[in-house]
């Protein structure tokens, strides 16, 4: 991976420091249909991928069964309900209208799934530009509890077309957290030793204009 190995979260598995944690094993697409049956309210979804896999087992809450059309062997992924769920778009208007492009992952599901939602938007803009391209809107306002106006909520990843990946902060963090005191203080730098998010932005310095504004703009679409 570009980022390189995950150290902090390789020494809570595999020493239990700073504290033991634990983990339920999903691969990248288990995790997606969990979220999509909780979305649909469906109690679970069926699939044929990781029969063969140990997966499965790490798990625990998987379960095998057969398909009633011709008695095939399939495991059945358990809807993930989040009691909340963050996600972080280019806009939404005061009620929580979420929109977004570009690469969405999860976050459709994972919002739909959750009880209640957190917006961080880049930008909050009138209720009229969200209703004029509605097609955007990954997450209805009913579904959210607070709409926070928090431009580069996402960094060091990217958002489409608001700002690029700091691949620098990234192999930086790496470096810095090889071993426990070296991200404790990584931690006491860039998180408790801030007092908000401007703060932040503030301290990356001339490397935050670099990334603003990435993305070129996308064809003009006519309702």
């Amino acid at each position: 991976m570009s980022a390189g190995l995950a150290h902090c979260y390789r020494r809570a598995m595999e020493q239990g420091v700073p504290r033991r944690i634990t983990v339920r094993d999903h691969s990248n697409f288990t995790m997606a249909l969990s979220l999509l049956a909780g979305a649909l309210g469906a109690p679970y979804i069926p699939t044929r991928t990781l029969l063969r896999s140990d997966i499965p087992r790490a798990n625990g809450t998987f379960r095998t069964s057969t398909s009633p059309w011709d008695g095939s062997a399939v495991l059945l992924i358990p809807a993930l309900m989040p009691d909340v769920t963050i996600i972080a778009c280019q806009r939404a208007d005061v009620d929580g209208n979420a929109q977004q492009w570009g690469p969405w992952g999860v976050s459709q599901e994972a919002a739909l799934a959750a009880k209640k939602v957190i917006v961080l938007a880049d930008e909050i803009v009138d209720r009229s530009v969200i209703a004029g391209d509605p097609n955007r809107t990954i997450c209805p306002g009913i579904k959210v509890a607070a709409v926070v106006p928090a431009p580069g909520a996402c960094h060091p990843s990217p958002l489409q077309g608001r700002y690029g990946r700091d691949h620098a902060f990234f192999h930086e963090y790496h470096r810095a957290t090889r071993d426990r005191s070296g991200a404790e203080s990584w931690i006491a730098e860039w998180v408790t030793g801030l007092p908000d998010h401007a703060a932040y932005l503030a301290k990356l310095g001339d490397g935050w204009p670099r990334l603003r504004d990435a993305g070129v703009p996308a064809a003009e679409i006519r309702y």
